[in-house]
């Protein structure tokens, strides 16, 4: 498992992953919501159907798919899946971003964005030092295409 700093990247050598937001639940802290934005070879989404969250949980191409909330004695997740191996050609890049529900990034403690090999359940990175204040929104980091190989970068 490899831990990044903000703008590191690494290798993902799994053909699908679960990108997973996790954080501490606590009386004054905002609920988090994960999304992803499949982004074209000209660095836009080709449309709406690009957009991947909880009200529009699975892309038409089937490679990204909203898990949903994991929730239980500990921490809280929300978490999708990204099968790479199913990524349409012409889409480069996969952002995966969060919402704050009710606060901002500052009320939350302990966000993390762990990437998780979906077929043996390793943990491939983490990214835990998001250093989030006033933000409602923002970017956790991207999935993107470098010489035919997917690697992940810590925004």
């Amino acid at each position: 498992m490899t831990v990044l700093s903000k703008g590191a990247n690494t290798p993902i050598p799994a053909a699908a992953v679960r990108a997973v937001l996790s954080w501490t639940p606590g009386p004054t802290v905002p609920d988090v919501d994960a999304s992803t934005l499949l982004l074209a070879t000209d660095g836009k989404v080709r449309n709406d159907a690009d957009f991947v969250f909880y009200n529009q949980p699975r892309h038409a191409s089937g490679a990204v798919t909203h898990l949903g909330k994991e929730t239980g004695g500990g921490p809280q997740a929300d978490a999708m899946r990204i099968d790479l191996d199913r990524m349409e050609p012409e889409i480069q890049r996969v952002i995966i971003a969060a919402s704050a529900d009710g606060g901002t990034f500052g009320q939350i403690t302990d966000l993390c964005l762990a990437l998780v090999d979906a077929t043996s359940g390793a943990e491939l990175a983490r990214f835990a030092d998001m250093k989030a204040s006033t933000e409602t929104a923002f970017v956790a980091g991207e999935l993107y295409r470098r010489n035919g190989e997917w690697k992940f970068r810590a925004v």
